[in-house]
């Protein structure tokens, strides 16, 4: 079964994206403050996908990649997730798509081939069909490469990537990390929300003027332009 965008049952993306910054706040992984990032920036909010850490965070973040992925536009037969990260993901998303109604087969990759049992270094369903890649972020886009490199080896298509969050930051050109891996594999990237929907949350909540002030102050510095 092929999944698509429902365009009758898709929710208004900005409420959408808005429900998803307040649940990353509130489970403490949308952090506001000075942290330092891998490019050396000093960065005023921190997003830590890692500490959706229990079972109800998971079940909500599920429902959320669910909701974006049918939101999305892309087409796609099956989930595959990158490890590390991307496996949970990948797991937690085909069972909330399930609980939608859209029951869709999923498949991860070791680190390191298995050379017993089954062998090989993708578990689950075969890779084929149309893929959607899932994984937290694109910092360098090196895991999301590497996961478009396989499904481009085993015959099947990439349809496109699903993110959490797009910094929509300028990595060592003037492209984002997003849009060098949409560019290179001539694929789309969508994301749950992006730091222009973490800057619209805040502006509707009182006592946020400051962290609004510095994310677009570092907006302005580091941020990229947008289609």
């Amino acid at each position: 079964m092929t999944v698509a965008a429902l365009s009758a049952e898709a929710p208004d993306r900005d409420a959408f994206r808005r429900e998803f910054v307040d649940f990353a706040i509130r489970a403490g992984v949308l952090r506001f403050g000075e942290f330092k990032t891998k490019a050396g920036r000093l960065s005023p909010y921190f997003f830590n996908a890692g500490l959706f850490c229990d079972g109800a965070k998971l079940g909500e973040l599920a429902g959320f990649y669910a909701r974006a992925a049918l939101a999305s536009g892309i087409r796609f037969d099956l989930i595959f997730g990158p490890a590390y990260k991307g496996i949970t993901l990948a797991a937690a998303t085909a069972v909330a798509l399930a609980g939608l109604g859209h029951n869709v087969p999923f498949s991860f990759n070791r680190k390191e081939a298995k050379d017993h049992g089954e062998g090989g270094n993708i578990v689950g369903a075969p890779l084929k069909g149309r893929v959607l890649v899932i994984d937290d972020v694109i910092t360098d886009g090196a895991s999301k490469r590497e996961a478009i490199d396989l499904i481009l080896q085993a015959g099947a298509v990439p349809a496109g990537v699903l993110i959490a969050l797009d910094r929509q930051e300028r990595g060592q050109g003037e492209l984002s990390a997003t849009q060098e891996v949409s560019r290179d594999y001539g694929l789309p990237v969508a994301a749950i929300a992006s730091v222009a929907d973490i800057v619209a949350t805040l502006r509707a909540r009182p006592g946020e003027a400051g962290n609004v002030e510095r994310i677009e102050a570092y907006r302005k510095q580091y941020g990229v332009a947008q289609p």
